[in-house]
């Protein structure tokens, strides 16, 4: 896999790495040179997904992480640093989508998409940064957290509105963490992509609404996933040292 921005010599821990996303940026950022630490709750899938990354001859670990619980966060954050050391690249990545209309979404789904999609991107990110913090980020300047919003906090619709309002709230997050870490050298980015095939999305767009949809997207198909590879190496690299609290939208035109 070529990639357009090495990540050698960095950790990089990724939330969320058990499939869609998160298990494509494990393998992207492996191939980049980076030690990668997978996160999720799904462990049987991130230790194939490191056993993979491991045969192609780069490093990894999958350990157990729930978001939503900080103890399970921290423990993620002792091993990885127990196995390569501090973590420097982090990648907020966790999200899940409760569909439906808000007159119809229960207080419990409610409860998890702003827990997971909320939350658990705050309690992620504040603890690498107090790690990086502590290990004298504010000299190196390597600290690099990216979140991953959605076009969905830009634009209204039905059905996902509590999804939406989450990833509008970790953009307005980001760039408070950003200021707020702006001097202690830790750069909190985050990247809203368009829709793209993955679990979250079920069998959606296998249905007439889900090809409707698509069919009203401006290029008529879905994003691919790769197109995400370079701007997330970018932020997660040394070249992005001066690139802090921006949101960019990689969408494939979806949201014009």
């Amino acid at each position: 896999m070529q990639t357009p921005f090495s990540l050698a010599g960095r950790t990089a821990l990724i939330a969320g790495a058990s499939s869609g996303l998160g298990a494509h940026f494990a393998e992207l950022f492996a191939a980049a040179g980076a030690n990668v630490v997978l996160g999720a709750r799904r462990t049987d899938r991130t230790a194939e997904v490191a056993d993979k990354i491991i045969a192609a001859g780069g490093s990894a670990l999958a350990v157990a992480l729930d978001v939503t619980d900080e103890a399970s966060i921290i423990a993620a954050y002792d091993a990885a640093e127990a196995k390569f050391g501090v973590v420097d690249s982090i990648v907020c990545n966790a999200g899940i989508s409760v569909p439906g209309r808000s007159t119809d979404v229960p207080l419990e789904g409610l409860q998890n998409v702003i827990g997971t999609n909320f939350i658990g991107v705050y309690l992620v990110a504040r603890e690498g940064a107090k790690r990086l913090i502590a290990s004298d980020s504010r000299t190196k300047e390597n600290g690099r957290i990216t979140i991953i919003g959605s076009i969905t906090s830009r634009l209204t619709g039905e059905g996902d509105s509590a999804y939406g309002a989450s990833k509008a709230g970790v953009t307005h997050l980001g760039r408070n963490l950003a200021r707020e870490w702006v001097r202690q050298g830790v750069n909190v980015n985050t990247i809203h992509p368009g829709y793209i095939a993955t679990e979250i999305q079920g069998d959606w767009f296998q249905t007439e609404g889900g090809k409707n949809q698509i069919a009203g997207f401006h290029r008529r198909r879905l994003q691919e996933m790769s197109s995400l590879d370079a701007m997330m190496l970018y932020f997660s690299s040394d070249a992005a040292k001066s690139v802090t609290g921006s949101d960019i939208v990689v969408d494939d035109g979806q949201s014009l």
